[in-house]
């Protein structure tokens, strides 16, 4: 209850301060699009610091279309400072998959800490490592995560319903399944300093989605 305060004071504080919002969610809602400002992005953000495995001093910007992202965090006891370039490529939801095919760009990773010495950070200060394949380095993880479809160069491909705790709930799938037939994402992109998700309604047309919901029930 305490949270979902918190949220609705920052959402009226931020309406007020940016009156111009509301004329341009009117605007999205005819054009079939939601936009999201980057301040409630890092707002949301920002509420994430206390916990210990969570990146620190994250950075969001936008770089139409895409979003820049940075931050601190660390990997086999090596303390990185990384940012890259995001751009979703392509978004692909049914009632059994949620995929997302996105871009890494300008992909930048220092090793923090002079005094440490790992394998990982020999080879990034040697310049051992491609980062302008980011892609080839995750699909030669020995532990790769569940949600990774493919990674090949720069472009990665997720399945969030890969997720253990995603896949198997039944009734998010089977909401999404009951939705997509009568509007779906279409693209994700970054404009002024939003990043606006871009829908499609009916995508298999008026019949496919009755048919959809017959089978369904």
């Amino acid at each position: 209850m305490q949270a979902a305060l918190s949220i609705a004071e920052a959402v009226v504080a931020y309406l007020r301060a940016h009156p111009d919002e509301l004329v341009r969610a009117v605007k999205n809602a005819v054009a079939l699009r939601v936009g999201v400002p980057m301040a409630a992005l890092r707002w949301a953000i920002d509420r994430k610091r206390g916990s210990p495995k969570a990146p620190k001093d994250v950075e969001l910007s936008a770089v139409p279309p895409g979003v820049r992202v940075a931050g601190s965090f660390e990997v086999m006891g090596t303390p990185l400072r990384g940012s890259a370039e995001i751009y979703a490529e392509d978004v692909r939801i049914t009632g059994d998959e949620l995929r997302l095919v996105v871009r890494l760009k300008n992909l930048s990773l220092k090793v923090t800490a002079d005094h440490v010495e790992s394998p990982l950070a020999a080879l990034l200060r040697s310049g051992a490592l491609d980062l302008s394949k980011p892609g080839n380095l995750l699909a030669f993880m020995p532990k790769r995560p569940a949600m990774l479809v493919d990674a090949r160069d720069d472009r990665i491909t997720l399945d969030l319903f890969r997720h253990p705790k995603l896949g198997s709930d039944r009734r998010l799938r089977k909401l999404v399944s009951l939705i997509v037939p009568f509007v779906t994402v279409g693209g994700v992109e970054s404009e002024n300093d939003h990043l606006d998700v871009a829908l499609r309604a009916f995508p298999d047309g008026v019949l496919g989605a009755v048919d959809s919901v017959r089978r369904a029930f």
